[in-house]
């Protein structure tokens, strides 16, 4: 099965190595033509040529804005799929423009799982994901061997748009456990808390959360993990979920945190900067209190 995958940036760039580093060769497209080199990939020239080549096709793009275009634009994947082939969309996306790209391959005879991933940066690293896959099983079952060099646990959903729905909920709840903690952390550090006493209180009481186990640890000493989602990434997660809430009848009352907190993180700078720097955004507003100095915080 001849593989391919299109937007080779953070994500895509490590779970494209994994794939590599498992024997395989993979053709790659991505609009920063060294991205495809740094993740191992054989560059292609277009998406056209990058379809053509590939059996199995592997989408990581920043929304379904993007992900439309990829697909269903002027000599993209839909104008070349054909009978047969899988498109795998690893992308953070609308579940029901998923549901309407599934509509359209399946005339076209090809199969497309929508397939949200969790772990971050350092699980995709690792090759040890957790997948949350939409669509029909049998493409899944044959697409399984080549997802499995980079996921650790893959969960059939669900119909097609069962899987981005399911990774909007999921980080819908990692954004308010992340910007939250991030909150407490700064109040912490103005109470002049050992900070690392404090997370060892949190991850044994009933506030441990993915935030305080495995993000804070490090942030504490300067350390925010970077090469992960981005505050602008998160704030779009966000919004995403809203939408799906509004459209299933859902109140939203939780939203205000989080969508407060990515945003404020954009508007002061860090836009572009791992989503975990949303603990100094909230310091920055709160007397420019960072965790990691040895400094007194402002009162």
């Amino acid at each position: 099965m001849r593989i391919g995958f299109a937007g080779l940036g953070n994500m895509g760039g490590r779970m494209s190595a994994c794939i590599v580093r498992a024997g395989r060769e993979v053709l790659g497209y991505d609009v920063r033509a060294d991205n495809v080199a740094a993740a191992g990939a054989k560059a292609t020239g277009s998406v056209a040529e990058l379809t053509d080549g590939s059996d199995i096709l592997l989408l990581s793009l920043p929304d379904s804005t993007v992900v439309e275009a990829v697909v269903l634009g002027d000599g993209g994947v839909l104008a070349h799929a054909r009978p047969g082939q899988i498109v795998v969309d690893l992308s953070t996306a609308a579940p029901d423009s998923s549901a309407r790209i599934h509509r359209l391959l399946a005339e076209r005879g090809a199969a497309y799982l929508d397939a949200g991933i969790s772990g971050g940066a350092a699980a995709a690293e690792q090759g040890t994901l957790t997948l949350m896959v939409g669509g029909e099983p049998d493409p899944l079952d044959r697409a399984r061997p080549v997802l499995e060099l980079f996921a650790a646990k893959i969960f059939h959903c669900g119909p097609s748009g069962a899987g981005h729905t399911v990774k909007l909920l999921n980080n819908f709840l990692n954004a308010i456990t992340l910007s939250a903690t991030a909150e407490v952390m700064v109040a912490g550090r103005k109470a002049g808390l050992d900070l690392e006493t404090l997370l060892a209180v949190l991850n044994a009481s009933s506030g441990v959360n993915f935030a305080t186990l495995n993000r804070f640890p490090k942030i504490i000493h300067g350390d925010y993990l970077q090469g992960g989602l981005t505050n602008t990434l998160m704030l779009k997660d966000v919004n995403l979920y809203v939408e799906l809430a509004a459209r299933l009848g859902v109140v939203s009352p939780n939203s205000a945190g989080p969508l407060a907190s990515f945003g404020l993180a954009r508007a002061l700078g860090y836009a572009d900067e791992i989503s975990n720097t949303v603990v100094d955004a909230i310091g920055d507003l709160s007397g420019g209190v960072r965790l990691h100095t040895g400094e007194e915080p402002v009162a």
